[in-house]
């Protein structure tokens, strides 16, 4: 079998990859549950791609995520459940649906009037699945409430960001950010306190409140939490490697440096960043 730009080709591939008697004895076992994992991190992956500005990196990372899509249409195929097909055909009538300032009649011309347009058509649609899960004997609303359209599965950090962007939306948000840093510095006693009580659980829930606070900050100024700790990761590996590198050219190692020896690299790492040779 050749490699082929026709989607067709990495859906037979796929095939032939679940066929039972034939095929690949770890694709053959695997499920929606023991491949969803793959399927987070790959979109990560992807992500990971744009921000180095690696665009053939990304063209490969980009495969590995359909070929995530593909997997789990072809599982969800075999259980008769649907089929690519149905997820191409489902997106394509979203995104018609979603646009009727492109592929049909609408006022909204202006990026305002179409996010507005997209949320009303976004809740139509939630009726519309409630309404098949009712005739399919499954009542039960996963997204019950208000803030029910923000998904579980979100990384903590975007789950967040989107529940406080989602409350906003009725007034319910801060009217400046100089207010949130006055509940930060709360958040930050509050933290002390459990932390000299020595309350693990408590310790846990006040550094959930004040991350979230952080969340709430980034986004009055608009610096996107996960991208602004994307950001200082970054930062962090260069100037670990940067103590690594210096350790390694004068015959040490990580292991046996103090604390004060890499601080002090540490130090230095920053005086390259703001001048570089």
């Amino acid at each position: 079998m050749e490699a082929s730009e026709d989607i067709n080709r990495l859906l037979e591939i796929m095939a032939a990859l679940r066929q039972p008697e034939t095929g690949c004895p770890w694709d053959i076992v695997q499920s929606f549950e023991t491949i969803k994992p793959y399927t987070i991190e790959e979109a990560y992956e992807v992500a990971d791609a744009i921000e180095r500005k690696d665009p053939d990196d990304l063209c490969e990372e980009l495969g590995d995520l359909l070929l995530q899509v593909v997997f789990h249409a072809r599982i969800a195929e075999e259980e008769g459940l649907f089929s690519f097909g149905d997820v191409v055909e489902a997106i394509t009538r979203k995104m018609i649906r979603r646009h009727p300032h492109v592929f049909a009649r609408s006022d909204a011309d202006t990026p305002e009037a179409v996010k507005a347009q997209w949320d009303k058509i976004k809740q139509e649609e939630k009726a519309e699945r409630l309404a098949r899960r009712k005739a399919r004997g499954s009542a039960s609303d996963p997204d019950t409430g208000y803030l029910g359209s923000v998904q579980r599965s979100f990384p903590a950090l975007t789950e967040a960001l989107k529940l406080q962007e989602r409350a906003a939306k009725v007034g319910f948000d801060w009217s400046e950010a100089a207010p949130i840093l006055d509940k930060i510095e709360e958040e930050i006693g509050e933290l002390r306190e459990a932390l000299a009580e020595n309350r693990p659980e408590k310790v846990k829930d006040e550094l959930g409140d004040l991350i979230f606070a952080l969340v709430n900050i980034g986004r009055h100024v608009g610096a996107e939490p996960e991208q602004a700790l994307r950001g200082t990761n970054t930062k962090f590996r260069n100037r670990f490697n940067y103590i690594e590198t210096e350790l390694e050219a004068a015959g040490e190692g990580l292991a046996a440096a103090s604390l004060d020896r890499m601080e002090q690299l540490w130090q230095a790492a920053k005086l390259t960043e703001r001048h570089p040779v």
